[in-house]
């Protein structure tokens, strides 16, 4: 494939600085590491000259000996763009997140490879061959975790990172799957994503990379051949083998395997999980819920089987259910992969190679010196925007519920399940012995399926008392929109579809709910008799974390509102509705975010009229892959990919796995077909091409013909 252009980090005065702050970051590593550094001292042609330290970020490259990352820095020495300097030296460093070291290749030009490994501490250990293919397997993971998904946004993080792809052939394949074979057992050492809190065998970065590598190559047959043989050592890796039959469309295989494996470790949680996401996909929602009930049962505290069960619950449309069970959800701290922090840097050179040039990308954007996009304060302090980890699933399924039965209606279920706070002073104000209302948690609720202590109450409809309770609890005017604009949920609290603006009635801010700290504050007991709260005895305390994405949730769907309430106006009086691309952008994310795709793809649409988004183009992409649009999906795609190759990223694992399964449905000839009609240069269409060249070197189907 091409290879991407070498950007430069320029170090005038002090030499070296970039590879001291990454030895003093080694201590504190808790993930894959940092992307590998690769750090060069420039010596101009002229003599008596002095030297100049640059740098780059890279990861793909193989790292399965000092050789191969010396033949790395070798290719560095020529920059058809840079012929007044050469380079004297070079220093190749990788990170060896099983055993905690930095390997290090030192090459002087002409001259020596030295080869050695930095500790913790800062001193130098000998390089082992072990020590070689532990870091082998590193670079592997580090570059698929650590790719861009198209958005852009893992790119924008981190200036000057090269992206290759790390196993480019069957060859490759072999022997990134024998290093996991051998180091399988210690993956649990790489740490996991954030949504899983103690690392085992089948959670972990390793497993997470292979599964991602599979899916992305479609090489089924590799992985269930790799997992069949650790399945030997260890019963549990039959959720991974499952995992990957049915994403090879092996499904009576996977549930025969499913079933044998749970007889052997019936309280696997992982082999539940992985059945009760089977029985979803095929609607049956009674079976699921009880694979969800025993998966938390089994593991109750992990996010991901709770997460299951409110999943469920909304399929099964049992909203008070649900919320309880997100209520009852571990929530982690979100600890974000590792990332180099450099000094400042005295130049940044960022060059462009003339075949990822595009004028559609490069027009409109803002030149150096040129002010950024103004985005309104209220757009900018969005605070979903932000979630990442358990705290974004979580709100993605809240989102899901308040999709489905409105916003109304959800504070309505919110109510009947949680002690709101007005209720509770009030009850407490005619209590002679003011009590906490119920000894019953919320976990044992969700898993009983009886929200309120009657078998027969779901989906919002709670007690008498319940309802009673609701009515009397009082939403001030001051909580109203003040702008006086209407809900924005796409269905009303009875389930009927509804147009976007409803204009009969204002969105209500949601009513606090009583904290746990406020009620077992004093002398305050949490386990008394349910008689003292006669009219809240069955409902549980609020999460702070929940009730915050309540209020979260409120502004979404406030800013929503106003937004498509302006542009209905301006409609109306046949006036253009202006907002800057990036404005246009936050809208878009927004939108999507609350479910309502047309309106994100018209949000997407102004953004990029203005100049090219990545993360717009994405969100446009994803849509059409849902309406199954091949020649629209293509389009994007081959933008994309030049806008990714132009920030040195030459493979991105979701981009290439958009077109195996475009080629895969329609046939590698078609898509290259469709591809080569583009009106677009040459040049440009060529980097599609690689990609599906990858297809065909792997034998993807769909590339026989």
């Amino acid at each position: 494939m091409l290879t991407p252009a070498v950007p430069e980090i320029i170090e005038d005065d002090d030499i070296g600085l970039a590879v001291d702050a990454r030895t003093e970051s080694l201590p504190g590593l808790r993930e894959l590491g940092p992307p590998d550094l690769v750090h060069l001292v420039k010596q101009s042609s002229k003599a008596g000259a002095k030297q100049t330290g640059v740098y780059h970020h890279v990861t793909g490259v193989d790292a399965s000996s000092s050789a191969s990352l010396a033949a790395y820095v070798n290719t560095l020495t020529f920059n058809p763009s840079d012929k007044t300097h050469k380079v004297v030296s070079g220093l190749y460093c990788c990170y060896n997140a099983f055993s905690h070291l930095d390997m290090r290749v030192e090459v002087k030009i002409p001259g020596s490879v030295e080869s050695y490994c930095v500790d913790e501490r800062g001193d130098r250990r000998v390089a082992t061959d072990g020590l070689w293919l532990e870091t082998f397997l590193c670079a592997v993971l580090r570059a698929y975790s650590y790719s861009d998904d198209g958005s852009g946004d893992t790119i924008k993080k981190i200036i000057g990172v090269r992206r290759f792809n790390p196993v480019t052939n069957t060859e490759q394949e072999h022997r990134f799957f024998e290093a996991a074979e051998r180091l399988f057992f210690s993956g649990r050492q790489l740490g996991s994503d954030p949504e899983i809190q103690i690392p085992n065998a089948v959670s972990n970065h390793l497993t997470a990379g292979l599964l991602k590598y599979i899916k992305t190559t479609g090489r089924y047959t590799s992985g269930i051949n790799l997992f069949e043989k650790l399945r030997t050592k260890d019963v549990e890796v039959s959720s991974l083998l499952a995992r990957v039959l049915l994403d090879g469309d092996e499904e009576v295989q996977a549930v025969r395997l499913l079933h044998d494996s749970l007889q052997d470790v019936p309280m696997d949680y992982a082999l539940l999980d992985c059945q009760a996401s089977f029985c979803q996909s095929k609607g049956e929602g009674e079976w699921a819920l009880e694979l969800a009930k025993q998966g938390v049962t089994a593991a109750p505290s992990e996010f991901s089987t709770w997460a299951r069960l409110a999943e469920v619950y909304v399929d099964m449309e049992q909203w008070d259910l649900a919320l309880l069970t997100l209520n009852s959800c571990p929530m982690f701290s979100y600890q974000d992969k590792d990332s180099p922090r450099m000094p400042e840097p005295s130049r940044v050179l960022l060059p462009i190679l003339p075949e990822s040039v595009l004028d559609e990308i490069d027009e409109g954007q803002p030149r150096q010196g040129e002010p950024f996009d103004q985005v309104h304060v209220s757009l900018r302090k969005l605070q979903a925007a932000t979630y990442q980890g358990t705290f974004l699933k979580a709100y993605s399924l809240l989102t899901r519920i308040a999709a489905s039965i409105g916003w109304d209606a959800l504070l309505k279920t919110r109510s009947h399940v949680f002690v709101m706070e007005e209720e509770y002073r009030s009850e407490r104000h005619h209590s002679v012995t003011p009590k906490m209302p119920s000894s019953k948690n919320a976990s044992t609720i969700a898993l009983s399926g009886t929200p309120n202590g009657h078998p027969k109450a779901s989906n919002g409809e709670g007690s008498d008392e319940d309802a009673g309770s609701e009515d009397d609890s009082p939403v001030d005017d001051e909580k109203t929109l003040a702008e006086g604009v209407s809900t924005a949920s796409g269905v009303n609290g009875d389930g009927d579809e509804n147009p976007i603006i409803k204009t009969d009635r204002s969105m209500e801010k949601p009513v606090p709910t009583i904290a746990a700290e406020e009620v077992k504050s004093g002398n305050e007991d949490a386990e008394a008799h349910h008689s003292e709260y006669p009219k809240f005895q069955n409902k549980r305390l609020c999460e702070r974390w929940l009730d915050n994405l309540f209020m979260v949730l409120y502004e979404d769907l406030r800013i929503y509102t106003i937004w498509r309430t302006e542009m209905g106006q301006y409609r109306q009086q046949q006036m253009q509705y202006k907002k800057s691309a990036a404005e246009w952008e936050i809208l878009g994310d927004l939108a999507e975010r609350l479910h309502h795709t047309n309106e994100a793809l018209e949000a997407y649409q102004q953004c990029l009229n203005i100049r090219f988004s990545p993360k717009a183009m994405r969100g446009i992409m994803r849509m059409y892959e849902k309406k199954g649009d091949t020649r629209s999906t293509l389009a994007c795609l081959i933008r994309l990919i030049t806008w990714q190759y132009r920030w040195y990223s030459e493979f991105s694992p979701e981009l290439f796995y958009s077109i195996r399964k475009l080629i895969e449905d329609e046939g590698a000839v078609k898509v290259r077909s469709i591809v080569q009609s583009t009106n677009l240069p040459q040049h440009v269409l060529d980097l599609t091409h690689e990609y599906c060249q990858l297809c065909v070197t792997f034998h993807s189907s769909g590339t026989d013909g």
